[in-house]
């Protein structure tokens, strides 16, 4: 997929969930990569991230930070 595409497609599910109640709007971004984008998507981000993560939704950048935490972690931890 483009580098623009993944960028939009992120920032589009930052922007929803920018727009519900509470402060678990990074999990349920993590959440919604892990059950609906393809792993080679997921390493496609992860990849524009550690070259910066240029464009994307402060979101999205905590979401990536929990999908990379070991299971049972917060990236507080």
């Amino acid at each position: 997929m483009s580098p623009d595409k993944m960028i939009h497609m992120a920032n589009q599910i930052a922007a929803f969930f920018n727009t519900q109640p509470g402060g678990d709007g990074a999990e349920k971004v993590a959440a919604h990569l892990s059950d609906f984008w393809e792993e080679r998507m997921r390493r496609q981000l992860f990849a524009h991230v550690d070259a910066g993560g240029d464009r994307l939704d402060p979101l999205v950048l905590a979401a990536v930070a929990h999908l990379r935490q070991p299971a049972g972690q917060t990236p507080d931890a």
